[in-house]
């Protein structure tokens, strides 16, 4: 269910973000294109549709995500989840580094012997 939730969210989010980016920050909007002196049928009433949207979309973004804490895990069931996991995380086994491989000691030549 809290998959859902988030999901529902990220839904919220994207349209929130698409229907801002619509609005014309200077009040035109979507429907500055359509508005004509003469146009008997126009989008008059599609800035508040967008304002509307954006009210409904940020609204329902607040309460999936105040309601989404009802849906998460109990404090025992995630209490079980922890244990387990610190439970496998001590006894993995780790295996042993190889020793490191001692090198030998450069030999050295003496340059009086050479000659």
């Amino acid at each position: 269910m809290l998959t859902l939730v988030f999901i529902l969210i990220i839904i919220a989010c994207v349209l929130l973000t698409l229907v801002v980016l619509i609005q014309n920050p200077k009040g035109g909007g979507i429907a500055a294109n359509f508005v004509a002196p003469t146009q008997i049928m126009g989008a008059k009433r599609s800035t508040d549709v967008v304002e509307k949207a954006t009210w409904i979309l940020a609204l329902a973004l607040i309460v999936l995500t105040l309601g989404s804490n009802f849906f998460r895990p109990s404090s025992e069931e995630a209490s079980t989840q922890d244990s387990r996991l610190k439970d496998a995380i001590e006894t993995t086994t780790v295996p042993a580094a190889p020793a490191p491989q001692q090198q030998a000691a450069p030999a050295t030549t003496d340059s009086a012997s050479t000659k």
